[in-house]
């Protein structure tokens, strides 16, 4: 189950997000763009041009959650 609570650290993606990309890409645009690492607790956010659509990524125990 994906829960998000206040514990969590959220960041928010600069920019927009092609919502067509899959968890591979996106933890890439993490790492790459972002500079961060993906660890348990942080929540990323990627917001499409419109603004009309949200992505959200997540590193869990059993793997990546988006």
């Amino acid at each position: 189950m994906f829960c998000l609570n206040d514990t969590m650290r959220y960041y928010l993606c600069p920019g927009a997000t092609d919502m067509r990309k899959g968890m591979n890409t996106l933890s890439g645009i993490v790492v790459n763009q972002m500079g961060q690492s993906l660890r348990f607790g942080d929540i990323f956010i990627f917001v499409n041009r419109k603004k009309d659509t949200v992505k959200l990524l997540s590193a869990e125990d059993g793997g990546l959650v988006l």
